[in-house]
């Protein structure tokens, strides 16, 4: 799935070692080749799982969508 809200790239031997080498989400292991996307929101790298499922919650700017949740002040 792609998205405005992340760019979509494949995993470099200088990500890995400047940036990360983990997905900022679940923390699985990315390894050199792997599509990575990075989260433009809150600036951190995810592997190809988490950012289906974040984008699924997302609306087009890129907010995350609540669902209604009963709350003792509404």
């Amino acid at each position: 799935m792609s998205s405005a809200c992340f760019v979509t790239q494949e995993a470099t031997e200088e990500i890995l070692l400047r940036v990360t080498n983990v997905c900022a989400e679940c923390y699985d292991d990315i390894n050199p080749g792997d599509i990575i996307h990075y989260d433009m929101q809150n600036y951190r790298y995810l592997c190809e799982c988490c950012q289906e499922k974040l984008c699924a919650q997302m609306n087009e700017q890129c907010e995350i969508v609540e669902d209604e949740v009963p709350s003792l002040f509404c």
